[in-house]
């Protein structure tokens, strides 16, 4: 049956278990997060498809149903699984998204690497994802294209269904022009976004940034701006803007520019957090932590989250503040990249070497400073976390939302406690209650550490006050509303076909 809508996403919306030798789909684990947020989207259409990879070693025989028919409590969909090798997933995503597109995206040009990039293979596996979503997509229907590792699928898919609405949703940073430009494909890349209907981003400055770029290598004349809203303007961010672009005009089409910032659901963390399980788990851990200050910091293993530099801010405030010893401690969540992701190991093994050193300085034989944790925490024990913190620390030097940060105001339903949050992660513009800084300057961030840990009762929860307003303002339901208006059939052409509808 055909698709009003149709995701595309290189995840698989579910989790596959083997049980007695059959294989069962099950809902994923967290029901926070992106996959989830995407899939509340097929509650609101009659037929919707999602597109997705699956490893196989033979692709023309891949040994798994190209197509399997779903239902669950987000309700029915169909998935259609594109089987490929071993070798196209690790050229496609590890090497040419990870090792060639990241470093560029998130700025950090001396860790971009072009040699081993097969750019036939990025291109080929883009078009496979183009085929499956239109040959599962209704005449007139509304494709949602997510991420950077499809940056084509707009392209192709113009060129296989002109008929459909296509929507790219870009879930990082967008770079500036001089950035960019360094990828040798750039112009196959902006020729493909600008065949989308809808280009979407987390903030205004991403927004800008794109506008620069297309700008950089096509003439699309005026570009008209409109003044960003209050609630999008942080002091204390660098990537705050004032004005932010509305649309693109090429010669082929109107490119919509959306800014809408990603937001966790708030509802459901807020009932995590007041059940009994949780309440049990957090009366636990702080516990465990006694009477200590506790110090939480969230991120995967990665050269843009910053870990190392926390890690030594730790040490100068265990330095500086020789009182702290004994009485502040930081357990630093620190997730391991997938196993075939060798260009993070160094990074793990930075931080286990400075971890190392600081719990042998400050360290004794009752008390570690630092709990370093590369393991996924359940999100029920991560709920119970935040509410044992005293401090979250979340300073990543580049992020395009960061969701972290919005978890721990969800979770605080006590109204307490203090973000530290870096200037650079795209949830500052909304967030400037929170203690900004800027994670490369040791001065700001020894300042926004001892400005947390000093904080006044009544300064922590009226800003926790202004955190948790914000957050729950934007949060997935907004999101959905926001994403789902711009895919509305009103908004293109003559509006026939699909049943998109505004929440």
């Amino acid at each position: 049956m055909s698709s009003d809508l149709v995701i595309v996403y290189h995840r698989q919306p579910y989790e596959e278990v083997e049980v007695n030798g059959k294989t069962e789909f099950r809902e994923n684990k967290s029901p926070n997060g992106i996959v989830p947020t995407l899939k509340s989207f097929f509650g609101k259409v009659e037929n919707a498809a999602w597109v997705a990879w699956k490893e196989a070693e033979d692709t023309s025989n891949p040994g798994f149903d190209r197509v399997v028919e779903i239902e669950d409590s987000f309700g029915k969909y169909t998935v259609s699984r594109l089987p490929l090798t071993k070798e196209q997933v690790r050229s496609f995503y590890h090497i040419t998204s990870k090792e060639a597109f990241w470093p560029i995206l998130h700025g950090f040009k001396e860790k971009y690497n072009y040699d081993p990039v097969d750019w036939p293979t990025f291109k080929e596996v883009n078009w496979a994802f183009a085929e499956a979503a239109a040959a599962e997509a209704a005449h007139g229907a509304s494709v949602w294209v997510h991420d950077y590792n499809l940056w084509l699928v707009p392209g192709y898919l113009r060129q296989l269904r002109p008929d459909l609405r296509i929507s790219f949703y870009h879930h990082t940073p967008f770079p500036n022009a001089d950035m960019f430009n360094v990828l040798p494909w750039r112009g196959e890349i902006i020729d493909s976004l600008l065949s989308a209907d809808v280009v979407g981003f987390h903030i205004p400055r991403y927004a800008s940034n794109f506008v620069g770029c297309v700008r950089s290598l096509r003439d699309v004349g005026n570009v008209p701006r409109v003044k960003v809203t209050e609630d999008l303007i942080a002091e204390g961010s660098a990537l705050s803007d004032r004005t932010v672009p509305t649309e693109i005009h090429t010669d082929d089409r109107v490119v919509q520019l959306g800014v809408t910032p990603v937001g966790v659901d708030v509802g459901y963390i807020s009932q995590l957090a007041e059940t009994e399980e949780t309440k049990a788990l957090a009366k636990r851990f702080r516990a465990e932590v006694g009477d200590s200050t506790m110090i939480l910091s969230v991120g995967r293993t990665d050269y843009t989250k910053g870990g190392a530099d926390q890690l030594l801010a730790f040490e100068r405030l265990l330095e500086r503040r020789p009182e702290l010893r004994g009485t502040v401690r930081l357990l630093h969540v620190s997730v391991s990249a997938n196993r075939n992701m060798t260009v993070y190991e160094p990074i793990q093994r930075e931080l286990e070497e400075i971890a190392g050193r600081i719990n042998g300085r400050f360290g004794s034989f009752t008390f570690q400073p630092i709990a370093l944790i590369s393991r996924a925490i359940p999100f029920n024990e991560l709920v119970a976390w935040y509410q044992v913190a005293d401090v979250a620390w979340i300073t990543p030097l580049a992020d395009g939302m960061n969701l972290v940060c919005k978890e721990y105001a969800s979770a605080r339903s006590d109204g307490d406690g203090v973000l530290v949050l870096s200037e650079f992660a795209g949830a500052a513009v909304e967030l400037g209650a929170a203690v900004l800084t800027n994670p490369f300057s040791t001065r700001a961030m020894d300042f926004a550490i001892d400005l947390a840990l000093d904080m006044p009762e009544n300064e922590r929860r009226a800003r926790m006050e202004l955190l948790r307003a914000a957050v729950a303002k934007r949060d997935t339901h907004h999101w959905a509303k926001d994403q789902l208006a711009m895919l509305s059939p009103k908004n293109f052409g003559d509006g026939t076909g699909g049943s998109v509808e505004a929440a």
